[in-house]
């Protein structure tokens, strides 16, 4: 309440007006006049009639005292039974503080940023924001209630915005364990067939076991080794990049009883195989015009090294040229086939025919070259159906198609079977989306007996034309035709050429992603894309296992034949695994390294100089299958020493003004009541 002033002259006139009056007051008193007093006091109203004073009473509202309540929902939070401690804590907490209707609780809900590849736990960031609209002096303290793992800690000395108590109240328990495996450094490319080395490290947060740790190794699925490594320490691994492309390896520490989760007990790492130049042997026959379309492929190749031999004049030829005149080398048989065979990734017979160039023996060696993981391509001509055929050497047991002896030369268009619809080989070729397909007519082709394997492309009458098989470790393919070259000279349009016979080479070199069966995924951010290559039937759902340990089941959608895909948008982070049926596949959503799984125990070190600092507490709450918490304690004033037992919370003094009532003093019928009162007193003095 205060008075306040609204003069009818200025104030130079007020003041004017009061000297004068004073001048008559001071000279009627120092005369004795009689009623010099009541002249005075009349004076004085008069003036303060004229000043016009304004009473004013405010109406103000005492303000709440906001207490914001920082809610944990990592995903570390939902292990060993802390997201239930989390939701009763946090219900006895607003029903306690519901008590005191000064406090107003926000509770601010904390969960991994979905937009972000990288989880963490940001609470002081939260907190920030959920006070960006309170003034500091209406904050009364905050509380935390979390497992202790956060990952955006300010400086010790920091200004937290607010001065007032920072509680925290931890879940799980006090002698919590877990065991985690770690990549340390690892190369993330590799040259394939050379050795790499990572190094790994195995974690023991809460206590220290003692002894050794049994990590087993798998790389693509298949099981390398088992590894005794010393927690704390880091353990070297040497290995060697199997394949080109992306190769998964999974690193699973054994998981010790007690610990708190195994979501950390599993490490991927995926390392890009690179080949070196491709190795591959071109041996052609004779000249003919499909030998250049073969040869411009493979030298259009940077990355492939080629060794080429056309056999112009087999041994058995006698025609009369005198020695000194043949300028060619020798074929260097021993060298390529038996000495270095083994340096080839992939070995092509262009209309090759059994002649004395090769002794029957090194056949043999193909053979065996092939059982052991090689790569062999037939390009067959009219010679395969004849007598010197080479399926009639001992290559023929890794053959998968016998020629019958006939040669078919007749126009057709070459057209994928059923299964080469659905084989990554011939799958979605330019030109097959209509009938008859967009290229060009071939006019020859080798009949063969029933093939083995897939036959992925038909030729006239249905006859097979492209057929690929595995034997033993290693692959080989049959082109049963060699008027492949029209297509590479355009003729009626030309053809896929390329295409067809890079995939078949890559096939042949097992490149993952031409694998006829397979399982593949990988995390785009959030999202998890899995893809399934099948040449049989539609293979089911998935299941996806979380880092959480639930699963789920979902199907695959066909985006075409043989090929299935699905795609699920996941709220976690960390290493999923997809199956169906017997294939597994390993994926990481969001990044590797990420600090909500480098340590997952519940911890009270990481606030407590915080609340120190703050003067406030950091509690456990667990108290066996329930909850407990300290006391809520209500204090004016700064707080100025800690309460380890207490909750302390600032009440602010902090108000709002709703309105103003202004009474004028000597307005109305007071203002004049007073002056009459004054006037007639001054009146009746003098007049008696």
């Amino acid at each position: 309440m205060t008075i306040d002033f609204a003069p009818f002259f200025s104030w130079p006139i007020m003041a004017a007006l009061a000297v004068f009056a004073a001048i008559l007051a001071a000279l009627g008193l120092w005369r004795g006049i009689r009623g010099a007093t009541l002249r005075t006091l009349a004076l004085a109203a008069l003036l303060l009639a004229l000043a016009n004073p304004i009473l004013n009473q405010e109406d103000r509202e005492q303000l709440s005292t906001v207490v914001p309540i920082v809610v944990d929902r990592s995903q570390s939070q939902e292990t060993a039974g802390r997201d239930g401690q989390t939701d009763q804590a946090l219900a006895e907490l607003q029903e306690r503080f519901s008590r005191f209707p000064r406090i107003e609780t926000r509770v601010v809900e904390v969960e991994d940023n979905a937009e972000t590849d990288t989880p963490s736990t940001k609470l002081f960031g939260a907190l920030s924001s959920a006070l960006s609209d309170v003034p500091p002096a209406r904050v009364g303290g905050a509380v935390f209630l979390t497992d202790g793992q956060i990952h955006d800690l300010p400086g010790i000395n920091q200004d937290l915005g607010f001065n007032a108590p920072l509680h925290g109240l931890i879940t799980g328990q006090p002698d919590e364990f877990d065991r985690r495996v770690q990549i340390v450094r690892a190369p993330r490319f590799g040259i394939v067939g050379e050795e790499q080395q990572l190094t790994l490290r195995v974690f023991d947060d809460g206590r220290s076991t003692g002894g050794t740790a049994d990590v087993t190794v798998s790389m693509n699925g298949e099981e390398l080794e088992t590894l005794q490594a010393t927690p704390g320490v880091d353990t070297p691994f040497s290995f060697t990049v199997p394949r080109g492309g992306n190769n998964v390896m999974e690193f699973s520490v054994a998981e010790v009883p007690g610990e708190v989760t195994a979501v950390n007990n599993r490490a991927v790492h995926v390392i890009d195989g690179i080949r070196q130049n491709l190795r591959v042997l071109l041996v052609s026959g004779e000249p003919h015009a499909g030998e250049r379309a073969w040869r411009n492929l493979l030298k259009s190749d940077a990355s492939v090294d080629l060794v080429h031999f056309t056999i112009l004049r087999p041994p058995e030829k006698q025609d009369g040229t005198p020695i000194n005149e043949l300028s060619l080398i020798a074929f260097p048989t021993r060298e390529l086939f038996v000495e270095k065979i083994e340096d080839f990734d992939l070995i092509i017979f262009d209309r090759y025919t059994h002649r004395n160039v090769l002794p029957i023996l090194y056949y043999d060696y193909i053979s065996q070259y092939v059982e052991n993981g090689g790569a062999l391509l037939i390009a067959a001509g009219p010679e395969h159906a004849g007598e010197n055929s080479i399926a009639t050497t001992p290559l023929a047991q890794v053959l998968p198609a016998s020629p019958t002896g006939d040669v078919h030369n007749a126009g057709f268009f070459p057209r994928l079977s059923d299964e080469g619809q659905k084989h990554p080989v011939t799958r979605g070729l330019d030109g097959t989306g209509q009938e008859p397909p967009a290229w060009g007519r071939w006019f020859r082709s080798i009949d063969v007996a029933e093939p083995e394997g897939q036959t992925v492309m038909l030729g006239d009458n249905n006859r097979p034309l492209l057929v690929l098989n595995r034997e033993g470790e290693g692959r080989v393919a049959m082109l049963l035709s060699d008027h492949g070259w029209l297509w590479a000279r355009g003729f009626e349009g030309g053809g896929p050429h390329v295409s067809l016979y890079r995939r078949i080479a890559h096939w042949l070199m097992k490149e993952p992603e031409l694998e006829e069966e397979a399982l593949t995924a990988r995390a785009v951010g959030r999202t998890l894309e899995a893809t399934r290559q099948t040449i049989g039937d539609d293979p089911g759902p998935a299941t996806i296992t979380y880092p959480s340990g639930r699963t789920e089941t979902v199907p695959f959608t066909q985006s075409g034949p043989g090929l299935y895909r699905l795609e699920q948008r996941t709220e976690e982070t960390g290493l999923f695994e997809v199956t169906n049926g017997d294939f597994s596949t390993l994926v990481h959503v969001g990044t590797v390294d990420a600090p909500e799984f480098q340590a997952m125990i519940s911890t009270e070190e990481t606030l407590a100089p915080y609340a120190e600092r703050t003067k406030g507490l950091v509690a456990r709450v667990a108290d066996g299958d329930g909850v407990t918490l300290p006391t809520i304690l209500p204090v004016r004033g700064e707080v100025r020493i800690n309460d380890p037992d207490r909750m302390v919370i600032r009440l602010t003094d902090e108000t709002v003004l709703r309105g103003v009532n202004t009474v004028p003093l000597f307005a109305g019928f007071a203002g004049l009541s007073a002056l009459l009162f004054a006037v007639a007193a001054m009146w009746w003095r003098e007049g008696r």
